[in-house]
């Protein structure tokens, strides 16, 4: 959890350890579930699964700000019809595609 709060730059409003953390920034809210096999098997499989797309005002700081924290983006800025976008990841492993939306 220490790695979202670190990215979102906020502490967790809601926090179980090692199960869930709720974080609220400009109105959304993001609520990360942790799983245990042993407890919920129907959730039972590889990291890495989650694809999470969080938009962005300015990319190249927030790929700045990703590199900081000691995960840079592997590759190169993408064009897509929506925008600038880059895929980092997480320390599990997930997705994270950063997004910068077209202007005007």
């Amino acid at each position: 959890m220490g790695f979202y709060q670190d990215l979102l730059q906020c502490p967790p409003k809601h926090y179980q350890p090692e199960i869930y953390a709720e974080f609220e920034r400009h109105g959304v809210r993001l609520g990360i579930f942790q799983t245990r096999p042993e407890a919920w098997p129907e959730f039972d499989g590889p990291s890495g699964a989650l694809s999470l797309c969080l938009t962005v005002d300015d990319l190249e700081g927030a790929i700045a700000h990703l590199t900081q924290l000691g995960y840079p983006p592997p590759d190169a800025i993408r064009l897509a019809s929506h925008g600038r976008e880059i895929y980092g990841y997480d320390p599990d492993g997930n997705r994270l595609i950063l997004y910068e939306p077209k202007k005007g």
